[in-house]
């Protein structure tokens, strides 16, 4: 194989690693072997769930066998509204059973975490509008009427929940254009955290730092944000999936006679001796990342930098400057 193709395919699997992972043991190791197959496990409570549905759906069928045996038992009018019911309920465990399968069986057979968290929050959302669109069905028959009570409710609602509503169109963007995802460390307003859960209406964060902390470690603490805060506030996300890195850096204060050679030496092996030849690898991606945007190659060093600053005050300061995920970098 030629170099520049080899080089070429280290690169790639390099960014299919970060997009897997921030940690840079586990990048440098999924960068020199194959990837590991993703191992579907079968949950007892899934299977109680879809056991569950099935059982009232064969309920429901034997009721409705037994309606239509006996028609004496019911009267005309009283035995059509209850067998409307029934075929209603029916209807709607049935499609709980298929969905149930289809969620844990195939959508849960997806190997990456983000993508299937995303899909099977939408197929719920489907799930839940075709069974509220059967239970109309079963208690409106006059589907003129249901049409204008909807519609008047719907105009009334739309007034009473505009922020609701802006935030569940906010979600649907949330997914479309992914300025965050599950997983991602972010900073929007005055929230910084992990992204733990977007749900139809609002984001939880679980937050780093805070105002007990210094360091980017994790507070104990949850932040809640209507998912509508994405639409009027910039999101710094920290997790970019093919480049989940931050440059960071350690500042040290000395006086103005110290040996700033031999200081700059020190702090550059002690660096590199945590990072080794990784920061130089990451380097890399990022730069083929961003030879393939209209912005001109930057120079970016590919091991730690030392850099020297006089201070406000009367002493200078060694300023050590390395790429570290942003969950370490605290």
């Amino acid at each position: 194989m030629e170099p520049r193709a080899k080089e070429q395919e280290n690169l790639s699997r390099l960014e299919r690693a970060a997009q897997q992972t921030a940690d840079p043991e586990t990048l440098e190791q999924k960068a020199k072997k194959p990837e590991e197959k993703f191992r579907f496990s079968l949950r007892k409570q899934d299977v109680w769930w879809t056991v569950g549905f099935a059982a009232a759906a064969l309920l429901l069928f034997g009721i409705q066998v037994l309606i239509n045996w006996r028609l004496e038992w019911l009267d005309a009018p009283l035995r059509v509204r209850v067998l409307n019911y029934v075929r209603g309920g029916l209807l709607i465990f049935v499609m709980l059973t298929v969905a149930n399968v289809i969620e844990v069986f195939l959508i849960g057979r997806i190997p990456n975490r983000v993508s299937r968290f995303n899909l099977q929050r939408i197929f719920r959302l489907v799930v839940v509008v075709a069974i509220v669109f059967v239970a109309i069905s079963v208690l409106f028959v006059n589907w003129y009427a249901a049409v204008v009570s909807l519609g008047l409710i719907s105009l009334i609602l739309g007034f009473a929940l505009q922020m609701p509503i802006s935030s569940f169109i906010a979600w649907i963007y949330i997914l479309a254009r992914a300025p965050y995802r599950v997983g991602d460390r972010i900073r929007i307003g005055d929230a910084h955290g992990d992204v733990i859960d977007v749900s139809y209406l609002d984001t939880t964060l679980w937050e780093f730092g805070g105002e007990h902390l210094w360091t980017d470690h994790p507070s104990g603490r949850v932040i809640k944000f209507p998912n509508s805060t994405v639409f009027d506030t910039p999101v710094f996300n920290y997790s970019w999936p093919l480049f989940p890195y931050v440059w960071n850096e350690i500042k040290f204060q000395l006086a103005y006679e110290s040996d700033l050679e031999f200081v700059a030496k020190t702090m550059r092996e002690v660096v590199d001796e945590q990072i080794g030849d990784i920061m130089s690898q990451k380097v890399k991606v990022y730069k083929h990342i961003l030879s393939q945007t209209p912005v001109d190659e930057l120079e970016v060093k590919e091991h730690p930098v030392v850099h020297f600053r006089v201070s406000e005050n009367t002493w200078l300061e060694a300023i050590v400057r390395y790429l570290v995920p942003p969950k370490e970098a605290g």
